[in-house]
């Protein structure tokens, strides 16, 4: 099970503190925000209140119900301010009002935040959502009228490649980056997929067969909080192929730029494409500009490798559209998420002291000719670069000068250079990193 003990500090943290706050608790779809305030709530004074999508009149309605019959209020509650009263004269001692998916009120409700105004200093009240676009596009205008509203925000970001390890601690770590590669760290992702199954057949089970939960998902969580899934579908299948520039995405989709630009951005909120941009160094001109990939690990795979085949999925069994569309090519797509794994690993040891410089940024520079995997710099310019190997049989001599070469393009210099492979390293290299300490190599065992 997957768990999420910084954020537990960090919300017990704010409610530790004398006075009363008000905290806003976000995530994606999958975040389990319900398990973590759940927890957060155990041995405290608390009320829970679920929105519905409803006419505001019916959702006073529905929050008065509960309140009547989880609190045995007796009094009468016609309007939110009554709520709120009812809710701080019942509840004793510090009191936590908790309001999920609070955007069904504010949408139809203006005056329900400066309730929430009036009543945060007598209750710490956390509000919650799911819906990221909504909250990254448009919360921060709804309450532009009451900007000291909100006295802290915590995000329930997916969670990292070392805590999918410890959530499966059957799997060796390179089965490990495979299921990371597809679900991400997706709470209700990884705590329904089975560690005593192959990776295989938790594909064939989960996602490729029609009763498994994450065979719709891609389509569910889009269509959550995107209209015009005709258009994002359009873009995000694009990008999928290859095409990852705005020209590109242009001649492919036929949509005009300003069109594809305004619909990457939405994506973009919903923390499903991001722009990536090169590392900056002294190279500009070798350097490419910003492409565009989806970020969301699960909606890559399903437009890597589910929805150009949805017809064969369908006129199949889940074993042969495995064997035939997804096996032979998932090395190659996991190489990016290897990438990604080797960024955490040196960002913990930056953590614990044991890299080489004090890192303050890191990233990938990417080349109009070769690229850098990792690129991670300290705040005087000194750097560390890494580069990975996912498929190949071994890391080469040859693949280490490469390295160089692209280093000399980028115009940076190397305070040491991390070698990280996931099948072996070649014998020239190994006698190498012999004679010159400043090339570190890492195999899955130290991973």
């Amino acid at each position: 099970m997957v768990t999420r003990s910084n954020e537990q500090k960090k919300l017990e943290k704010i409610y530790s503190e004398n006075s009363n706050q008000l905290v806003l608790v976000y995530g994606a779809r999958g975040c389990l925000k319900e398990d973590f305030i759940s927890t957060f709530c155990k041995g405290k004074n608390a009320f829970f209140y679920k929105c519905r999508n409803v006419s505001p009149e019916k959702q006073l309605q529905a929050f008065a119900s509960d309140i009547k019959n989880n609190l045995k209020a007796k009094s009468s509650i016609d309007s939110y301010d009554d709520c709120f009263k009812t809710i701080s004269g019942i509840i004793t001692g510090k009191k936590i009002l908790v309001i999920d998916d609070f955007e069904y009120i504010v949408k139809k409700d203006d005056s329900f935040i400066k309730t929430l105004a009036k009543y945060k200093n007598q209750m710490f009240i956390i509000l919650c959502s799911s819906s990221l676009s909504w909250i990254n596009n448009d919360l921060d205008d709804l309450f532009s009228g009451e900007k000291d509203v909100i006295d802290a925000r915590l995000k329930l970001d997916e969670v990292g490649f070392l805590d999918v390890v410890r959530a499966f601690p059957k799997y060796s770590v390179e089965e490990s980056v495979t299921v990371y590669g597809i679900l991400g760290g997706v709470p209700s992702y990884l705590n329904r997929w089975n560690q005593s199954k192959s990776f295989k057949q938790n594909v064939c089970d989960n996602i490729l067969d029609v009763n498994g939960f994450l065979f719709n998902e891609a389509n569910e969580f889009l269509g959550s909080e995107l209209r015009e899934l005709t258009v994002y579908n359009t873009i995000l299948s694009s990008i999928a192929e290859g095409n990852e520039k705005l020209n590109d995405l242009y001649n492919d989709t036929g949509y005009s730029r300003a069109k594809i630009s305004v619909y990457i951005k939405n994506l973009a909120a919903f923390d499903v494409v991001e722009k990536v941009v090169s590392f900056e160094t002294g190279g500009w001109d070798n350097a490419k500009k910003g492409i565009y990939r989806i970020s969301n690990n699960y909606i890559n795979f399903y437009f890597h490798f589910i929805y150009p085949h949805l017809s064969e999925l369908y006129f199949m069994s889940s074993e042969m559209f495995y064997d035939l569309y997804i096996k032979d090519n998932l090395a190659s797509y996991l190489q990016r998420y290897f990438v990604n794994v080797c960024k955490e690993y040196l960002e913990l040891l930056n953590k614990v002291g044991q890299c080489t410089i004090n890192v303050e940024k890191i990233g990938t520079w990417l080349g109009k000719s070769g690229t850098i995997d990792i690129v991670a710099q300290d705040n005087v310019r000194n750097n560390v670069v890494g580069m990975c190997n996912w498929k190949a049989k071994e890391l080469t001599i040859n693949d280490y000068e490469k390295l160089v070469e692209s280093m000399k393009k980028a115009r940076i210099n190397a305070k040491t250079t991390y070698l990280f492979s996931a099948t072996a390293f070649d014998k020239k290299l190994v006698d190498l990193s012999k004679e010159d300490k400043s090339i570190v190599l890492v195999d899955m065992k130290e991973l």
